[in-house]
């Protein structure tokens, strides 16, 4: 439909004619749903030719009004993701939470409602900003016990675990949440670090900062009920100043080396003590040993002593010739010489002695061997009459 220049105007310079306008907007209105337009009218406003119009935009506004009355209601659903709560508020004040699925509220300005997500992690640096070279020196110098200063750089990754304390007790944007996880994270690595020394903080207590640091910030959230939980601390950087950075570098070596040597001075002892162990044990079995082989022989010595000494009292002379023979025979069969009796005629009797050597070898097994000088060995020739024989002719 062609627009006509001078629709809804009295004159070509006059002020728009609103009956005109009405009436246009209610042939439209017409046609739309089907009726007929109205010819125009040039009878004068309130004639009774006017009526039909007025009761046509009367029906047209009437529909107009039911279709944004539907469209107010159908903006009271909505969709919370499973990942997710939302918060109904009336006039600003809470109502209830839900959560995953399609639900309606009252729409809005009477109701509204606040989606917030809950498994989202989200993340706040302190000490830098997206790169470890990008320091910020008001938040990344602390102060430690021993009056040290260093520079640290952590992220505090954390979600929501109550979206009611998140929207009510908390900032009204997520920037504003990040701002306050960061000004705990601040107090907290800096309450953690300056109750430790600084040779802890940088070598080994990394991981016992970060728990550490962990708990005090949570603590802190949950005094405000903020609803955020902290889930995980990352500690990027701990390093001292660049003014010093030397001299702690050289501390660091020392006491690596210090830890090293250490180390090695505990396997030496690891090695040499159980050694030393056992060596000793053995000394102890031996000594163990050779005593009760002392007690065993002093005791047979003395069971066969009270054994000679029972039959010394039967037979003395006996005992005594027995005695002299064992004890001659025991000494006889260790020596290399041989005795000779000759008698008064003086002759010498000729003797084998390479026989009688290798004869006295073979009875008597505590000698090895016969010396090279025994086939030399001077023959002592002594009277026939022997000490126990001049003994018993004594007698």
């Amino acid at each position: 439909m062609s627009q006509d220049p001078q629709w809804g105007r009295r004159g070509k310079d006059g002020p728009p004619d609103l009956d005109e306008i009405v009436r246009q907007f209610s042939n439209k209105l017409k046609q739309f749903l089907g009726g007929k337009p109205s010819g125009p009218s040039n009878s004068p406003s309130g004639s009774p030719g006017n009526a039909p119009d007025a009761r046509t935009m009367i029906g047209g506004m009437s529909i107009v009004l039911g279709v944004i009355a539907v469209l107010w209601v159908a903006s009271g659903f909505y969709v919370v993701d499973a990942r997710e709560e939302s918060v109904v508020l009336r006039f600003g004040r809470y109502v209830e939470t839900t959560g995953s699925g399609l639900h309606w509220r009252m729409p809005w300005p009477i109701e509204q409602n606040e989606i917030v997500k809950l498994s989202e992690v989200r993340s706040v640096e302190v000490g830098f900003r997206g790169d470890a070279k990008s320091r910020v020196e008001d938040e990344s110098l602390m102060l430690t016990q021993d009056q040290n200063i260093i520079e640290m750089q952590l992220e505090v990754q954390y979600d929501v675990k109550s979206a009611y304390d998140f929207v009510f007790n908390n900032a009204t944007t997520d920037s504003d949440a990040r701002d306050l996880v960061k000004q705990a994270a601040e107090t907290a690595i800096r309450e953690v670090v300056g109750r430790n020394k600084v040779d802890f903080v940088l070598n080994e207590g990394r991981g016992q900062i970060a728990a550490d640091t962990t708990r005090l910030i949570q603590t802190l959230l949950d005094d405000y009920g903020t609803g955020i939980r902290v889930s995980r601390i990352n500690i990027n950087d701990v390093q001292p100043p660049e003014a010093v950075q030397a001299a702690f570098a050289d501390a660091v070596k020392a006491g690596q080396d210090k830890v090293k040597q250490t180390n090695e001075g505990i396997a030496y002892a690891n090695d040499v003590i159980p050694k030393a162990k056992g060596y000793a044990a053995r000394l102890l079995q031996e000594a163990e040993g050779y005593k009760q082989s002392v007690i065993s022989r002093a005791e047979g010595d003395a069971a066969r002593f009270k054994q000679v000494a029972s039959e010394y009292a039967k037979a003395p002379q006996v005992t005594r010739d027995r005695l002299y023979i064992d004890a001659m025979q025991q000494v006889m069969s260790n020596s290399t010489k041989v005795l000779v009796d000759q008698k008064s005629n003086g002759n010498l009797l000729y003797l084998p002695l390479d026989k009688l050597m290798q004869m006295s070898s073979q009875q008597a097994p505590a000698v090895e061997s016969v010396p090279a000088a025994a086939a030399d060995a001077p023959v002592t020739i002594v009277p026939r009459t022997s000490p126990l024989r001049g003994e018993r002719e004594g007698r």
